[in-house]
């Protein structure tokens, strides 16, 4: 089974996350921030990430430019699912190593596909 590490600082987003990807076959892990996410994958590298942007801490685009660097780091395929729908922002987290943008809000035909343009499913 696949591992999905979901990264929001919404516990509401996390838990409907974590709906649609368990429907999907994921094991889901959740972090309320990217700090949180960061310890995560260096206890045990997911599969998958579905990442925001803005959260305490940690944001998670520094999350992803750190989590790039570390042994493996190259590994999980990451989507970020944000607010956040700027081009300069999209090409950002595209350059930084994000696989997929997605935006919020999401359901669960809009994450199944673009886990699917991504290959996770």
């Amino acid at each position: 089974m696949k591992r999905c590490l979901v990264v929001d600082d919404s516990r509401v987003i996390r838990k409907v996350a974590r709906r649609i990807l368990e429907d999907m076959r994921f094991e889901v892990e959740e972090a309320a921030d990217g700090l949180e996410a960061l310890q995560s994958c260096r206890r045990s590298l997911p599969d998958a990430i579905l990442l925001d942007w803005t959260m305490p801490v940690m944001s998670g685009i520094d999350f992803l430019r750190q989590l790039r660097k570390e042994p493996g780091g190259d590994k999980p395929t990451v989507v970020f699912c944000t607010t956040e729908n700027d081009v300069e922002r999209i090409a950002e987290a595209l350059r930084a190593g994000a696989d997929e943008y997605l935006m919020k809000p999401f359901d669960g035909d809009i994450l199944q596909s673009k886990f699917s343009e991504a290959g996770l499913v």
